[in-house]
Parts: structure tokens; sequence; C-alpha cells
């Protein structure tokens, strides 16, 4: 699967108004699914008990009011014009906001980073954003960031917050929206036997959602989008329908004075009756956080030409229904989308609503598996098996064990609440806390990333955060009648979160003050002190400098040792993607003689882990062109000057070579027969591969005949051929953590329970999930931290 390719392709194609217009269609079925579904449960939320739909009509004009301007100031003026515009490499979503903001202020959340990392070309740096004369602006930010940890720590938890609270919208969002699409089936049948048909039927259809999800949207992809077109042109054509038939004169409750005047009448009820308004704009966080997918001018495109305008035709023409009916008994019953829908359609609007639903359901499903994914790359979540369901569309992936947590969790809250009321509650205190976070964080950027006036920040902020704060506190204030929901499920989510981080960084640190120091290793000798004998042998390594503990457990325990040994550390840096030519980081420890390397693999939080045949291609070739370019002498590395090996030996891990895109890499080449040496099957190329045997997962090598290479160089390279085909060795770290002596009693059972459950549940390193036993060692090791 060469996903890279594909997504760095996609980004070559997005300039043209072709395909402008191709993505932003393609969008409706991805980004807009779940905002276009929420007129089925909008004015059944907003009249459930608070407020009356009286012969005035005071109540539903406001109401209207209320989603006219609150899709306009949230969606259309938030997130089109100025959110999507902060784009971590034309990425977004809240880890993107946090990363730019870690990335100007220099604050690293990644225990093993590198300056090297800022050479990165995502990398962008603060100087290169804006004018020089907003740097002094935004100083004063950065200077605050970098020295208060306690501030560090709280934007950390702000945006796990914010990603916690998606997580709980991916339980809830699929949850109303399919029982709100199948409350359809109250017209047809009596009040008192509806609920034993819809509470079936939506968890019928849930699981079956849930059960599809290892399939992958690409084999049903290409329904959504039609499927929340003609969603959206059935709910515009209803729109306009109840308009013309029933109230024209609606349009004037478009007037903010019918918010006034509906606060004005309804006053407490009216202030709780937001709670079930904002569910208007559930899903405008999709358009932020998948942008990654389309582009800035595809979702804008998209938003203000159709969805914009069918939504608020939509809530328009149900305003002009109710206008004309007051049947004030049973209004919950009465006041809902269906009613308004003309009979004889009723039954064709019920299916492509409960579809539309589905596809909305879809991907808010689908970004939550991308949030969990960008946490675990991020070391915030454990590691968990991610599966990558398309072969050419980069970003579609599944994750077996949240998904079936997802549905249990889906299913109960469904069950536990049979009705839109308290599913409308939950959710939409979920949706308000990340626009909360995403203004919070966004009014940070304004000023540090893009060095706009302080003035413009706290603008944005107080006017964003004033109109989310207000919809905020409707919301909490139903925590009884189901608001508790996400803020438990986010409490678990959150707490799981920091305490994986807060152990993965303890653990770090004590890689740290206990690696074995460079001098012992060069008194050993190039032997080591023990027989090498053939073979790769590669060692797991959270550490980018200085020899791992564990490694001197190895030389004393062990007789013998691989010929070729290769510290291996596989680590994620704070940019969405990093280019295939700067994944690998290839230096030298100790001599010549000695054969040991580090490798640093680096992958951004949206990149894609190769499997572990196409991993060992790319890292045993990245070595080899290391020795290639003979980085000793002064070729093609970070430190100019001689070798420093023999001025100062602990700094020789510093030295490292960033390592273009793997060459010679063809497995379309004739492998070499055995009885044919490996020199005589070369064609001249400078480091090939002749061959790749399907069921060993090896890689053949020749050397080159340049006469330019000398003797040393070509020696390293031969043992290095000669390791590669003797066959490689998994060597990882079977780490038991415990809280150090003195440890508080928080810390103990964060440690020593909490960090110790999730890890031994967690998955291993993602190249090390095939290999075979036969070939990995694991040597167990306490860390007292």
């Amino acid at each position: 699967m060469d996903l890279e390719a594909a997504h760095y392709d996609t980004v070559r194609k997005r300039d043209s108004w072709r395909s402008v217009l191709l993505l932003a269609y393609q969008s409706l079925g991805v980004v807009y699914g779940d905002l276009s579904i929420s007129p089925l449960y909008v004015y059944k939320n907003a009249f459930a008990d608070d407020i009356e739909h009286s012969e005035g009509n005071e109540e539903i004009y406001g109401v209207l009011s209320f989603v006219f301007w609150t899709l306009t100031i949230i969606p259309l003026l938030k997130y089109v014009f100025i959110v999507l515009l902060a784009d971590d490499n034309g990425e977004g979503g809240t880890f993107a906001l946090y990363s730019l903001i870690c990335r100007h202020a220099r604050i690293g959340f990644l225990p093993n980073g590198q300056i090297i990392d800022e050479e990165l070309s995502a990398y962008k740096k603060g100087d290169e954003v804006g004018p020089a004369s907003g740097s002094s602006r935004a100083s004063w930010i950065r200077a605050l960031l970098e020295k208060s940890r306690f501030l560090q720590k709280v934007l950390l938890i702000f945006a796990l917050l914010g990603c916690c609270m998606l997580i709980g919208d991916g339980v809830l969002t699929p949850a109303v929206s399919v029982f709100s699409a199948v409350s359809g089936l109250e017209l047809y049948v009596s009040k008192e036997q509806h609920r034993y048909v819809e509470v079936p039927a939506a968890c019928l259809i849930l699981v079956c959602l849930f059960a599809l999800q290892h399939y992958g949207t690409h084999r049903v992809g290409f329904l959504f989008a039609p499927i929340v077109a003609i969603w959206l042109m059935c709910i515009s054509i209803i729109g306009i329908y109840n308009i013309a038939r029933w109230d024209p004169h609606v349009l004037r409750a478009l007037s903010p004075f019918y918010m006034y005047q509906f606060l004005k009448k309804t006053q407490r009820g009216g202030w709780m009756s937001l709670g079930g308004i904002l569910l208007c704009i559930t899903g405008s966080e999709a358009m932020y956080a998948d942008l990654g997918h389309f582009s800035q001018a595809s979702i804008k495109v998209a938003f203000s030409f159709l969805v914009y305008p069918a939504l608020v035709l939509a809530y328009m023409g149900q305003a002009a229904y109710l206008s004309q009916h007051h049947q004030i008994e049973e209004t919950s019953y009465k006041i809902g989308f269906y009613v308004s829908v003309p009979e004889q359609v009723r039954w064709p609007v019920f299916v492509i609503a409960v579809l539309a639903a589905v596809v909305g359901s879809q991907a808010v499903i689908t970004g939550t598996f991308s949030i969990i994914k960008q946490c675990s790359a991020l070391e915030c979540f454990p590691r968990v098996k991610i599966v990558h369901t398309s072969s050419s569309v980069h970003g579609q992936i599944y994750i077996p064990e949240i998904n079936w947590i997802l549905m249990l969790l889906c299913l109960a809250v469904t069950v536990g609440f049979h009705d839109t009321k308290r599913l409308g509650n939950a959710s939409g205190l979920a949706v308000i806390t990340v626009m909360l976070v995403t203004t919070c964080l966004m009014s940070i950027v304004i000023s540090l990333c893009w060095h706009k006036n302080p003035i413009y920040s706290l603008a944005f902020l107080l006017f964003f955060g004033s109109i989310e704060a207000f919809y905020f506190s409707a919301s909490v204030i139903k925590f009884l009648e189901g608001a508790w929901v996400p803020l438990v499920l986010s409490f678990i989510f959150l707490l799981v979160m920091y305490v994986w981080h807060y152990g993965t960084l303890k653990k770090y640190e004590f890689d740290v003050q206990n690696k074995v120091s460079i001098r012992w290793l060069l008194n050993l000798g190039p032997s080591l002190g023990i027989v090498r004998v053939r073979g790769i042998g590669l060692i797991h390594t959270e550490l980018v400098s200085g020899i791992p503990a564990i490694f001197s457990h190895f030389v004393t325990n062990l007789p013998a040792f691989h010929q070729v040994l290769v510290f291996l550390c596989v680590k994620s840096v704070p940019v969405p993607y990093v280019q295939p030519e700067e994944r690998f980081l290839v230096g030298r420890i100790g001599p010549k003689g000695y054969r040991l390397y580090r490798v640093i693999v680096r992958y951004g939080y949206r990149d894609i882990q190769k499997d572990d045949m196409e991993f060992e291609k790319e890292l045993v070739s990245s070595i080899a062109e290391f020795i290639r370019s003979d980085p000793v002498s002064g070729t093609n590395n970070h430190d100019n000057g001689t070798n420093p090996l023999y001025d100062d030996p602990e700094k020789a891990n510093e030295k490292m070579a960033v390592i273009g895109a793997p060459f010679g890499l063809s497995e379309d080449s004739e492998p070499v027969p055995e009885n044919e040496s490996p020199s005589s099957s070369s064609n001249g190329n400078d480091l090939g591969i002749d061959g790749v045997v399907p069921k060993r997962k090896r890689v053949r090598f020749v050397l080159p005949k340049s006469p330019e290479m000398d003797s040393g160089t070509r020696e390293e390279l031969k043992d290095l051929m000669e390791a590669r085909e003797a066959g490689m060795s998994f060597i990882l770290g079977h780490s038991y953590t415990r809280a150090k002596s003195g440890s508080g009693f928080i810390k103990r059972v964060a440690i020593n329970f909490g960090y110790e459950f999730l890890r031994r549940n967690s998955r291993g390193p993602a190249y090390a999930a095939n290999i075979p036993h036969a070939s990995t060692l694991e040597v167990g090791m306490v860390y007292h931290v």
C-alpha cells in the first residue's frame, strides 16, 4: 500500500477549479453528513419541555431566528472564514492547532524531540509566518509558554479535553442521528407502542453500522455523497414548499429582533431551550477536522453554496409549517421533522433520512478513529491495532477495539435514554465543548502563529467565546437530563490519556538517566567483549542519543551477539506528515569497526507506518546509503569538522545524517540464483536489491563496482550485505514500570495500577506487529520512575 504517494498526489491535485468542485461534491458525504441531518431533531429538542408553541408564534419565530444566526456566526463566519485558515500543512483539528502552538512556542510535549526535527519541510517556524514586526507581539506569549510548565500542562490537558469530547461525540452522534431518523415511525403507530418499535429498529441499524466498519468507507463511499446531496435537495424542496404554502412571511423571523422577543417572553425556559437549538451546528467541527482529506476551497464552496442554503430553507420551511399548526397538546409528538413533510412523500423521505443518518454517523465514527490514531502517535493514548481499509485513500482506518467499545456505549445510551431529548442534551454539551476548546486555541494561534495584534485574539475570543459560553451554560444545566454522559465519558478518556502520557514521559526520563556511557562501549573494543555472529540485531529503544541501559543486560548476559547492531528509535514529530526523503536519520556509534548504528525513523501524527517487509527494506537501504555517503569524513551530515568520536565520545550520537528515500528498491527485479555469487549478478547499480524472497521477507543486496569507493566502505557494505542475508532479529525490551520508593499515593496508583494496566493491554511497536516469534527476543526490565 503506497498511501504516502497517494497522499502527496492528492495534495498536488487540489489546485484547479475542476478539482475543487469535485472535492466539494465528495466532501458532502464525509464532512457534512452529521451537519446535514440536524433538521431531524433541532425543533423537537428545542420544544421538548422548556417552551411551548403558542398561537402568537413568538416561540417558533424566535427559535428560527436563533437557528439562522447560530448557523451564520459559528459554521459560516468562524469556521469557514477564519478557523479553516489555521491549517497545519493542510491538516485540521484540535491536534493541528495544538501542534502549531507547540512548534511556534518551542515547547515540546514529546520527550524525544530533537533540534534537527525543526529542519523538516513541514516544520514551519514562527519567523516564517507573518511580517517581522509581528514577532514582538507574540514574543511575550511565547516566553510565557516556554517558561511556565504549569501552562504547558494546562494547554495539553485542554487539547486532550477537546479530543475526548470528540470521542464522546462519536458515541452520541450515531445514537441521536439514527434514533431521530427512525422516529418518523411514530406517525404510523400509537404513541404507546412507537417506543417499542423505535428502540429495536435504531439498535439494529447501529449494530449493522458498526459491524460493517472493518470493510472501510471506501467500499461504499461512492454512495455517501449522492445520499447527502439527495437529502439536502429533499429538505430544500420541502422547505420551499412549506414556505410558499403555509407562511411566506416567515422570512421576517430572520431578524435578530425575534431573538430578543423570544428571550423576553420565555425567559428561563427560552434560555434552557438553547441546549436544543445548538444542535443545529452539530458536525461543524468536521469542516476543520477533515480538512486534510479535502481542501479549504472545496469545503468553503460546499458549505457556502449548498449546505448552508439548504439548511436555512429546511429550518424556515419547518417554522412556516408549525406557525400555522398549533396543536399545543402532545407538543413533543407534533413538533418534529416528519410532521412537516407532505404525506405523499413521507415514506421516501423517511428512507432517505435513515440513509443520511447512517452516512452522518459513519463520518463521526471515522473521525473518532482518526483522533485516536493521532493521540496514539503523539504518545497520548495506548497503542492500538490500526487497520488501513483503503490502499489508495489516505486516512481511512479502522480500529477494532475502539469500534466495539463505541458500539457498546452507543447501544447503552440508546437503550438507556430511548428519546431524542436526553440524547440531544448529551450530544449538545459534547459539541459545544469542542467548539470552546477550538476557540481558545485559535485565539492563541492568531497572535502566536499569525503574528497579529493581541487585540484581534482577544476580540475573537470574546465574540465567539461569549456566544459559545452562552450555549454551554444552557447545556450544562441539563446535567441530570443526559448532559452528564459526555462529561463522564470525557473524564474516563482524559484520565486514560493523561496517565499514559505521564507514564511514557517518566519512563523516558528513566531511560535518559540510566543510559550507558559511550566510553564504556568504546572500552569493550570492536567485538564488545563477546562473540559476533552473522546477522543484524535490531534493538528497539525510545532514546534518540546514548546507549539504552537494557543493552548492558544483553552484553553481560548473552554469550554472542550479531555482526551488525542497530539501535532503532521510531518516534513521532509534531507535524502531520514527514516527507519520505526526510524520514530516516542515521548515525554511527563508535568507530567503523564496531558496526554499531543508530537509526531514527520519524513519522507525523497522520502518517502511516509501513508493514515489516517494507520497513525492513527501507531500514537496511538507509543504513547502506549512510555508509556510501561516508558522513564520518564530513559529507552529508549536520556537524562540520572532524570526527567527534576522538574528541568527545559522548557526542558521537549527535552526529546524524538525513537519508533520502531509499534507492534501488525494485521488487520487480529478478532474484539472484542460489549458485551465483551476488557480485556476478550486479548490473552496475550503486546498491540495489536483486529480489525479494516472498516467504522470508528478505532483501538481497549486491555490492557496487564503483571504482571511486574506498576499501573500507566496500568492506562495511559487504558486512551489511552478509548480515542481512543471514537474517534480522528484533530485540525488544519488555518493561515493567513501578513508582519509586517515596512516591506519593496518586503517583503510585497512576503508575503501578493505571499505567501498568494500560501497558499490558496495549500493542507493541507498529513495525513489530507481524514479526515472527522466532525472530524476536524480549528482555525484561523493571523501571522505577
